[in-house]
């Protein structure tokens, strides 16, 4: 009987650990909306501080990782409108950012982020996966 105890309560304990309350998933919106502002700007500096550490050793620079941006992500280097529809725990560390967007030509495209917190108690983005909305032509 004890044992069951035990284990129902760190069985509660573990299900109660989240990646962000409340207040770190409205940083990681945060982040992720300072990176697209910037992106409209092309505020290279800002746009690469967003990035997680992991990204930045990909690009050497602000400048390469905002071509790589404008090349490959250019549904979010652009985008005329950016709306988060959820953010969700991905495991004691990190969250996935939903988003919806529409691209310069009027496309919609679907956004999934990951962020990740760092040491610092800052969040920044570890990747961006893009597809475009279901109805959606290419």
């Amino acid at each position: 009987m004890r044992a069951a105890i035990l284990f129902l309560a760190l069985g509660l304990t573990q299900g109660a650990a989240h990646a962000a309350d409340e207040a770190g998933r409205e940083a990681a919106r945060a982040t992720v909306a300072r990176q697209i502002e910037a992106f409209r700007t092309d505020d290279a500096a800002t746009a690469y501080a967003q990035a997680a550490p992991a990204i930045q050793g990909m690009f050497p620079s602000p400048d390469t990782f905002l071509a790589m941006v404008r090349k490959g992500y250019a549904a979010v280097y652009r985008a005329r409108t950016f709306r988060v529809d959820r953010v969700e725990d991905v495991g004691t560390d990190g969250v996935a950012l939903g988003a919806m967007v529409q691209d310069e030509a009027g496309a919609d495209w679907l956004a999934l982020y990951t962020l990740e917190k760092q040491p610092d108690g800052a969040w920044r983005i570890t990747g961006c996966q893009l597809t475009k909305a279901p109805g959606t032509s290419t």
